[in-house]
């Protein structure tokens, strides 16, 4: 990841100069080459900065957590993938981990730990959520989501497989915004049709695509702005949006980029 703005450290950097971060960010692989990913990227990295926080990431020591292969039946390589990353963590010592991704969340917080990689693992809005408590992040009082109405989509492996449903929508209160629910959510959500190794295959035949019907429900509650918290639902959603010519009614953005714009960093 390249931006002119940022300086983001890798921990090998740090460990020449003789420093550990207090948190790793793992960027995952969306978040590593998907273009729309890169963004949500670069804003958790604008936070983290903004508050202080001494972070750093693996940079080109990072490879996939093999969430993919596992999901799509391919126990072997997963392990092979596992163990290679927990080998490069467990040798630089790294206790806390946030991820932007909620696959690898799940992964590296639920998988790892049986294959010795034992960290405090994090999605990026539950750090966002505990910034907000301790007074660290105050969205502008003029901040542009103001009065919006502001609609959620729970990802997956961050709702009902790890039962993270309030974090995210505490962010979202705190901006002034009306928080407007959809119909299947929480415990009850839909999948945006990318998880269980989904996003890299065709779709089975059938009479609609599962992001076509997800996005129907998000048109049908009038929203300014989709807010997501998954690289692969942003993918999703934001081509249901197209797809339904929704584009210049409907916003989609992730939470990480609306509490940067929101906090005008």
């Amino acid at each position: 990841m390249v931006d002119n703005e940022l300086k983001v450290p890798t921990v090998a950097e740090l460990l020449n100069k003789g420093e550990t971060p207090d948190i790793l960010f793992w960027v995952g692989c969306a978040g590593s080459f998907d273009e729309r990913a890169q963004k949500i990227t670069r804003d958790i990295c604008k936070i983290l900065a903004h508050v202080g926080l001494k972070y750093a990431i693996l940079g080109t020591e990072e490879t996939c957590t093999g969430d993919p292969a596992k999901r799509s039946g391919n126990e072997f390589l997963f392990q092979m993938q596992a163990m290679m990353n927990i080998e490069v963590l467990n040798g630089y010592e790294i206790k806390k981990i946030v991820t932007a991704c909620p696959h690898c969340f799940n992964t590296l917080k639920n998988e790892y730990p049986s294959l010795g990689g034992n960290y405090e693992v994090i999605h990026h809005t539950q750090l966002i959520q505990s910034l907000i408590d301790e007074g660290k992040l105050k969205p502008a009082d003029n901040n542009v989501f103001k009065g919006k109405k502001i609609t959620y989509h729970d990802p997956c492996y961050l709702g009902r497989a790890n039962e993270v449903y309030e974090a995210p929508r505490k962010v979202l209160e705190s901006l002034d915004a009306q928080l407007i629910e959809l119909k299947r959510c929480k415990s009850n959500g839909l999948c945006c049709g990318a998880g269980g190794g989904q996003m890299f295959k065709e779709p089975e035949p059938g009479v609609k695509d599962i992001n076509i019907e997800r996005i129907e429900e998000v048109i049908d509650a009038r929203p300014d702005v989709l807010a997501a918290a998954c690289p692969f639902c942003m993918t999703m959603l934001k081509d249901g949006v197209k797809i339904k010519e929704k584009e210049s009614a409907i916003e989609v953005l992730d939470i990480a980029e609306i509490t940067a714009r929101a906090n005008h960093l």
